[in-house]
């Protein structure tokens, strides 16, 4: 099995999202590095992973590849963060696994009670081979409006696009596992195992006018549906904010991560108080 890692620190969980490679999130990688010990890792079923991937268990596969990479760096604890699909992951691991999970970061996540793909991608994801081009080429004009907000130096997002060209000859992604991700979504009971959740969490969006990939309201129900959890939102960004923002996302995270252990030392000596939202103060 195959994972990279990168920086110093507590131990962070980096789980990619539909595409599959973890190179498509290296800005954020490097930024998230800055602070914590990053282990992140192609998903089980690319090739690139080098993983013993079982399709018939879906998330539960996905979640023992992240156990798998916790065993292989050495690490009993870690934060477990995952961006969109990788979310799912995240979420699965952390019910399966809360012995191992320090805090749970949940980025644009799909999913959430009544979730279904729209009736344009499930076509295309019936027949990933004949419409896979058309998915790829439909994502410049839904991200245009975000990378716009998110980027409005015309330089910026020219750069922003030749690095996602890069990674695309790189690390070369598959419309067939992407569309079978895809369709895995509906099948995850999210209700149950975000009840299971007891480990700080933080739910990440960007705006809910430009995000044009998942539906921000079915994102934040994420901090409704997991006891304590809070938000954070992301200005002037939508679905790609942890890449376009990725200096912003970095240091939610290191901030929520922050609180989390002062609240730690301070219950383990005895001072606790509560917040109306249920946070620790």
């Amino acid at each position: 099995m195959r994972f990279f890692e990168q920086g110093q620190g507590a131990p962070l969980v980096f789980i990619p999202g539909l595409q599959g490679r973890w190179e498509y999130t290296r800005r954020t990688v490097d930024a998230v590095a800055q602070d914590f010990r990053v282990l992140t890792f192609s998903l089980g079923d690319e090739p690139a992973a080098d993983f013993p991937f079982e399709p018939e268990r879906g998330f539960d596969s996905y979640a023992d590849q992240v156990a798998a990479v916790l065993d292989a760096a050495q690490v009993q604890r870690a934060v477990i963060c995952g961006i969109s699909f990788g979310g799912l992951v995240a979420l699965r691991f952390a019910a399966r696994h809360p012995e191992r999970v320090e805090a749970l970061v949940l980025a644009s996540t799909p999913g959430g009670p009544g979730w279904r793909l729209r009736a344009r991608h499930d076509f295309y994801a019936r027949w990933p081979k004949v419409f896979g081009l058309v998915f790829m080429f439909e994502i410049p004009f839904r991200a245009r409006r975000e990378l716009t907000a998110a980027l409005p130096e015309r330089a910026a997002r020219r750069a922003f696009t030749r690095t996602i060209l890069r990674t695309v000859v790189v690390a070369p992604i598959s419309p067939t596992r992407m569309a079978r991700r895809a369709r895995l979504i509906a099948s995850y009971d999210v209700v149950t195992d975000c009840a299971r959740i007891s480990v700080p969490t933080l739910v990440v969006t960007g705006e809910a006018e430009l995000d044009h990939v998942v539906s921000v309201h079915g994102s934040s129900r994420y901090s409704e549906l997991i006891a304590g959890a809070v938000r954070a939102v992301l200005p002037r960004t939508g679905h790609q904010g942890t890449l376009t923002h990725a200096d912003a996302f970095a240091a939610t995270v290191r901030e929520f991560a922050a609180r989390q252990s002062n609240a730690s030392v301070r219950h383990a000596h005895g001072d606790r108080t509560e917040t109306p939202g249920g946070q620790v103060a």
